[in-house]
């Protein structure tokens, strides 16, 4: 799997990105997620944050992109396929692989898609209070062409709280103007 690239963190840099923050390198476990999730170009945004970061960070994908000749190169870049056609106790899945290793950082964007939605699939925040770990909210500001990290967020398990923490944070990011944000933060 490929982490970093002098490729990646070249075209991050001159196409005028910056990180602002960074993942503690004391954290071994880690759900990150990723708002908004607003155009194809968060993926190679996202890989050269994650160059830079120099963090084996994998990632979760809808299934249907590791179909065909592309499946190969997202599994390479650190691709993990997901089937949501289904209930398949993805949770307890993804749970079972945090617990059996000592380190694992992977990242998925909790709006499900690249339209806006009322509210976000919350898969993400079940797995981390099931496997114990701290998420770690990153934020697109594609005004300022930054990406920025939250401290870690551990959620206390009642997610009707920890919503607001999480529409708190990323009403923040400039130029996000979401439907799940106000919902979440009017409830």
């Amino acid at each position: 799997m490929l982490i970093s690239s002098p490729i990646f963190d070249f075209l991050f840099k001159a196409a005028g990105w910056k990180l602002v923050g960074n993942i503690p390198r004391d954290l071994d476990k880690t759900v990150v997620i990723v708002c908004p999730h607003a155009t194809w170009k968060d993926f190679p945004v996202g890989l050269g944050a994650r160059s830079l970061l120099k963090l084996p960070i994998l990632y979760w994908g809808k299934k249907e992109l590791f179909d065909g000749f592309f499946g190969g190169v997202f599994s390479w870049l650190g691709g993990y396929p997901v089937d949501r056609s289904k209930n398949t106790n993805l949770v307890g899945s993804i749970v079972d692989i945090y617990n059996s290793k000592e380190t694992f950082h992977a990242v998925l964007a909790p709006e499900g898609t690249r339209k806006d939605v009322d509210k976000l699939k919350t898969g993400f925040y079940h797995i981390a209070v099931q496997a114990n770990v701290p998420i770690m909210m990153i934020g697109f500001d594609y005004v300022n062409k930054e990406i920025k990290i939250r401290d870690p967020f551990y959620p206390t398990g009642d997610f009707e709280v920890d919503k607001k923490v999480i529409a708190q944070y990323y009403s923040t990011i400039p130029g996000v103007q979401k439907t799940w944000i106000k919902n979440y933060l009017a409830d």
